[in-house]
C-alpha cells in the first residue's frame, strides 16, 4: 500500500474554523482488514452536522467497507470512530449498530414486499403513539413528493419511487446519521441525476447528516458538500466538488474526477507554460525549475470554439448531449483533446475547426508519458 500521508496535509477539512461540537462524525487514523488482508489504512475525515459527504472511488478501493465500519458492521484494526461525541469503534470495543441511531439506504432499497408504503415507512416507528406515527409518515410522503401512494405495495412503484420510499423509511425515526450505499446505481443515468438532486434537497430540508458511497462522479457532485476520493484504501483528497474538479491534488484525482485530456508542456517560468496548444499563463505559481517537462490537464470546458483562431483541430468524433456537443479533437501533432461546443455548432468528423484555450484553473503535473493522450 502507498505511504500514509498525515491527514492535516492531505485534506481541507471544511474550512475548519468550526467548533468541535459541530462535528458529528470523525474517523481518526482508521485501519481496516478483511480476512486478514488490509483494505484501508490511515483513514481520517470529519463531517459536520447537517452536511452530506460522499466517498467516491473505483470498485475495490474500500469505500463500502468504510461505510460498514461507520454503521458498526465491521471492526477497526486500528484508530477510532467517533459519532455524536461518543467513541463507537476502537480495536477493543464496538458499539452495536442498533445503538448508533443510524438510518441505512441500500442499492436494492430493501423494502418489505408484503407491507404497504405507509407500513414500510412506519417500520422504524414501532412503540411510538399511533397518531405520532401517522403524522410522521404523512409528512414524509409529502416531503418525498409521493403523498398519494401510501396504500400501494413496493412492486407497484417505479425504481425511483422505491428509492424515495427507502429514504423516507430511513429518515422516519430521525436518525443521527443516514448512510447510503450506492443507492441509485440500479437506475438509469437521467433518473440517477434527478433523484440525486431531489434526495440532496430532502436531506438538507430536514437538516440530516449523511454519508454516501458511489463510483459515479456525477452522483457525488449532485449530492455532496464534501467528497473523499478513495484509492487503494486511502482517501487521496477530501474537498468540495468544485475544488476536486478545478484543483485536483494529484494525477489520479485529476483523471478520475471529470473528463479531460493531458497535453505536453514545458515550464517557461513559475507561471507560464509552453504547451502543444500554445503558451498558457497559469493561475498559480509552480515550484519546479524552468524547463521542467510537465503534463497539463485540459477539461472540455477549457477548450472553446473560435472560428477565427489560428489554433486548428480536426473533429475525430462527437457526442450530442442536448444543449452542448462534446467533440474529440485531434491537434496537428496528433494529440487528442475534448471540447464543449454549443449544440448549434454542428461539425462532422474530418472537419477542421478553430479553437482557443481558456483554462482559468490550470492543472499541471510533472511529465508522466503513460498518461498523455496522443495519436
Amino acid at each position: 500500500m502507498p505511504e500514509v500521508v498525515p491527514t492535516e496535509i492531505r485534506f481541507r477539512l471544511d474550512g475548519d474554523a468550526a467548533r468541535e461540537t459541530d462535528v458529528l462524525l470523525e474517523l481518526r487514523r482508521v485501519d481496516l482488514d478483511v480476512a486478514g488482508e488490509p483494505v484501508a489504512r490511515g483513514l481520517g475525515f470529519r463531517i459536520r452536522r447537517g452536511n452530506i459527504a460522499v466517498l467516491l472511488g473505483p470498485s475495490g478501493c474500500g469505500k463500502t467497507t468504510t461505510l460498514r465500519t461507520i454503521a458498526g458492521f465491521h471492526p477497526v484494526s486500528a484508530g477510532e470512530v467517533e459519532l455524536a461525541g461518543q467513541i463507537v469503534s476502537t480495536p477493543d470495543t464496538m458499539v452495536a449498530p442498533e445503538k448508533r441511531r443510524l438510518g441505512m439506504v441500500f442499492q436494492d432499497n430493501a423494502l418489505f414486499p408484503h407491507l404497504t408504503v405507509r407500513d414500510n415507512i412506519a417500520f422504524g416507528l414501532h412503540g411510538r403513539p399511533a397518531n405520532e406515527q401517522r403524522r410522521r409518515v404523512t409528512d414524509l410522503l409529502c416531503m418525498i413528493n409521493l403523498p398519494d401512494i401510501g396504500d400501494r405495495f413496493p412492486h407497484e412503484l417505479s425504481g425511483g419511487q422505491q428509492q424515495r420510499v427507502a429514504l423516507a423509511r430511513a429518515m422516519a425515526p430521525r436518525p443521527t446519521l443516514i448512510l447510503m450505499d450506492e443507492p441509485f446505481s440500479s437506475l438509469d443515468v437521467d433518473l440517477r441525476e434527478r433523484l440525486g438532486t431531489e434526495v440532496h434537497d430532502i436531506l438538507k430540508a430536514e437538516g440530516i447528516t449523511a454519508v454516501m458511497v458511489t463510483h459515479d462522479q456525477r452522483e457525488a457532485f449532485a449530492m455532496a458538500d464534501h467528497v473523499g476520493v478513495m484509492r487503494d484504501g486511502q482517501i487521496v483528497q477530501w474537498d468540495t466538488p468544485y475544488n476536486l474538479y478545478h484543483e485536483p491534488i494529484d494525477r489520479f484525482v485529476a483523471e478520475f474526477v471529470g473528463q479531460g485530456r493531458f497535453v505536453r508542456a514545458t515550464l517557461l517560468d513559475h507561471e507560464t507554460l509552453d504547451t502543444e496548444v500554445g503558451v498558457i499563463r497559469g493561475n498559480r505559481s509552480y515550484g519546479w525549475p524552468r524547463g521542467t517537462a510537465v503534463d497539463v490537464l485540459l477539461r472540455p470546458d477549457d477548450v472553446q470554439p473560435d472560428p477565427d483562431a489560428s489554433l486548428r483541430a480536426t473533429v475525430v468524433k462527437k457526442a450530442f448531449t442536448g444543449a452542448e456537443t462534446v467533440y474529440t479533437l485531434a491537434l496537428p501533432n496528433g494529440t487528442r483533446i475534448l471540447s464543449l461546443f454549443p449544440s448549434h455548432h454542428n461539425h462532422e468528423p474530418g472537419e477542421e475547426v478553430g479553437i482557443r484555450i481558456d483554462a482559468q484553473h490550470l492543472v499541471a503535473f510533472p511529465r508522466d508519458s503513460n498518461t498523455v493522450e496522443s495519436g
